[in-house]
């Protein structure tokens, strides 16, 4: 589906391609240069994940956490992937690992949602 073009839109886009981890919608409203409301920005973002431009990561907490799609097709990262929650700098970050699992039979998995919990390597 076309969706028109915005400046809030093109924006909150920025902001995500300019970033080298996941951010949360606060985060993502506080870096924007454009006067926009909670509202809009969570539209825009599932409007995003909808249409593959960024996916979206549930931490722990529940937060959840937006991080554009591209960096993971530049950096070969398979779409079921595990994520890195760090508790000291509060960032998410994407794995670039293969999620192998197995589920009892008769269960199809359609998506995953895999958060690993700890230090950072830049933090530690």
């Amino acid at each position: 589906m076309k969706r028109r073009n915005t400046t809030t839109k093109e924006a909150v886009l920025a902001v995500l391609t300019n970033s080298k981890k996941a951010m949360s919608q606060d985060a993502i409203v506080k870096k924007l240069t454009v006067d926009a409301d909670r509202a809009t920005v969570y539209r825009i973002l599932n409007r995003f994940c909808e249409d593959e431009i960024v996916h979206k990561v549930v931490a722990d907490d529940g937060k959840q956490y937006f991080a554009i799609c591209v960096k993971c097709e530049e950096k070969k990262i398979p779409d079921n992937h595990f994520h890195f929650h760090c508790t000291k700098c509060e960032t998410i970050a994407c794995m670039p690992t293969m999620v192998h699992f197995s589920t009892p039979e008769g269960y199809n998995v359609e998506r995953i949602n895999c958060v690993l919990i700890g230090i950072c390597k830049d933090c530690s």
